[in-house]
């Protein structure tokens, strides 16, 4: 694994959970393409950002600028269906298929369409971790297509590391806007 780590510079202890995301690229495999590892801290006790994560026909994830469209499908028992269009590829629509899996606050998803979207394949988890009053966010992935080696290694903006980067503070972000609303919903 090659690590490229992204962290703030804070005084406390809370500020530094708050400020770090950790990105390491996975070296390249035959079997398994390219991948990384992503891992920050959200300032909202498990359940409730567990209910954020969970909350698929949410229009706001809408207010992320990478996102262009986002629809859920259907659900079926603990599978979501949902269909994004991305600023970086405008013409197509992703078919993203992800597994819930509640009693140990996992995500397993899958694209669809890979072909459809120009990929060979594309994959992963997402695994939340209490950590006191913040929850430890921990995505895996694994894809490839074509240009994904630039991708990966591209140090500037639109890169792997500053694109993923940018969306853990966008979920962040958006996280503490809405913990309040998801908070209320759980106690009602």
């Amino acid at each position: 694994m090659t690590l490229l780590t992204v962290a703030g510079h804070a005084g406390t202890a809370e500020s530094t959970i708050n400020a770090e995301i950790s990105v390491e690229a996975v070296a390249y495999d035959v079997d398994r393409g390219y991948g990384y590892k992503l891992q920050y801290y959200v300032a909202a006790p498990i359940d409730v950002f567990w209910r954020f994560k969970t909350d698929f026909a949410g229009d706001f994830v809408l207010s992320n600028d990478e996102l262009l469209e986002h629809r859920l499908v259907r659900t079926e028992g603990n599978l979501a269906i949902t269909e994004n269009r991305y600023a970086a590829a405008p013409s197509l629509r992703f078919l993203w298929q992800t597994t819930v899996v509640p009693e140990q606050y996992r995500l397993e998803f899958k694209l669809l369409n890979a072909e459809d979207c120009h990929h060979d394949f594309h994959y992963g988890t997402i695994q939340l971790s209490p950590a006191g009053e913040h929850t430890k966010v921990t995505q895996i992935a694994f894809f490839n297509f074509t240009g994904a080696s630039l991708w990966v290694k591209y140090p500037w903006y639109g890169g792997m590391k500053s694109l993923l980067t940018k969306v853990a503070r966008w979920e962040r972000n958006s996280a503490m806007r809405l913990k309040r609303d998801y908070a209320i919903a759980m106690n009602k």
